[in-house]
């Protein structure tokens, strides 16, 4: 009876080593995801950070392309005005022409 129980021992023991080896095996493939998670992980961090500078650098850019559109326009219509004072004094000049050529007669 030693024997039987020997040997029912000796496959019960190497039944719970093959499992343990097994649960081993299975721990060590869930902490190479983990690692390989958190290497993609940190990585996602880094491309995050250069796409905040890169928001963070357009936004300035932006900001001075806003100003500029506002200085542009202030000059078109600086420009409209000057146009508006040319044609005046055009008008003027041909009024003045006109009267100069009549006291000529």
């Amino acid at each position: 009876m030693t024997s039987a129980s020997s040997s029912s021992a000796r496959s019960l023991f190497a039944e719970s080593k093959q499992r343990l080896a097994e649960r081993v095996q299975v721990n060590m493939n869930n902490i190479s995801s983990l690692a390989r998670q958190i290497q993609r992980g940190s990585k996602s961090n880094e491309l995050l950070t250069k796409a905040a500078r890169d928001i963070a650098s357009t936004e300035n850019q932006m900001e001075n392309s806003e100003e500029n559109l506002k200085k542009m326009q202030l000059i078109s219509v600086h420009i409209g005005y000057q146009f508006e004072n040319i044609q005046k004094s055009a008008q003027l000049l041909t009024e003045i022409g006109e009267q100069v050529t009549a006291m000529q007669r």
